[in-house]
């Protein structure tokens, strides 16, 4: 758990500072902000693919969704903590340089600076604070605890490790927007893989989750949300709405990206 922990906490910012080093190297004329922007997203990219990796091969190893047990899922959740705090001042860096240029902000740091990120990236901020605050203790003592954890097995923390397989998408997606590559075939083929990833990972995740789990019970899916411990449902919960949120905003997009005129999509 420690050494985990460690590892991560120096891998993701020290990955982040390399990315930075060397677009200053392959992109001379790039400002600061392009930079920072697009070193997040590549770091995004590579946590997400090994979250996803992570969870197939946890779901994928688990025969008995209920009882079968895999180390990577509690692993890796010591990987996620240090990433969720590196991702919200990496998230913070951007609205503030992105401020900066339009002059919004003053030139230093300050509460003002902070609080306008928090109001500004209020759901994304909220998300990532309940993973941490929330979620990940839950996680574990629902993994430690056998009476606590309701018979839910390493199968379903699996399944949320890969919500993030539409994340390498999104971010294909915002980084070719930055290349000013948004009219391309690949624009426009990547955000019909967002669609779909985004739906199959984060959407339908959860009632995939429920039929697993009433299928190896043997039970009907609607007795499921009354035979798991309350704080599932409430977890579960928690986390499917801000995803049904992003989801309708992304089809918004797609209608735009797909619907639209070239000049209008450039909005």
């Amino acid at each position: 758990m420690w050494r985990t922990l460690a590892l991560a906490s120096a891998f993701f910012p020290g990955l982040f500072i390399l990315c930075i080093r060397l677009l200053r190297w392959a992109a001379p004329g790039w400002s600061l902000k392009d930079r920072i922007l697009l070193s997040g997203r590549l770091v995004s990219t590579v946590q997400a693919t090994m979250a996803t990796v992570s969870g197939i091969t946890v779901v994928l190893s688990c025969k008995n969704v209920v009882h079968d047990r895999h180390w990577l899922a509690v692993e890796y959740i010591w990987v996620l903590v240090p990433y969720m705090t590196y991702d919200i001042y990496v998230m913070y860096l951007c609205h503030w340089h992105k401020s900066q240029e339009k002059g919004i902000l003053e030139k230093k740091h300050s509460l003002a600076s902070v609080w306008s990120f928090l109001l500004q990236e209020r759901l994304m901020v909220t998300h990532h604070l309940f993973i941490l605050i929330v979620l990940t203790p839950i996680t574990q003592c629902c993994l430690s605890l056998q009476h606590f954890r309701g018979e839910l097995g390493d199968f379903f923390v699996g399944c949320i490790f890969t919500a993030e397989l539409s994340t390498p998408f999104v971010s294909l997606g915002k980084i070719l927007m930055q290349l000013n590559m948004q009219d391309t075939l690949l624009h426009k083929v990547n955000g019909i893989l967002v669609l779909v990833t985004f739906f199959l990972c984060r959407i339908l995740l959860f009632p995939f989750m429920y039929a697993a789990y009433a299928r190896q019970v043997g039970i009907p899916l609607y007795l499921v949300p009354f035979r798991i411990p309350l704080h599932c449902n409430i977890a579960n919960a928690s986390l499917i709405a801000p995803q049904l949120y992003w989801f309708r905003l992304i089809c918004r997009k797609a209608a735009r990206l797909y619907g639209g005129s070239p000049t209008h999509r450039s909005r």
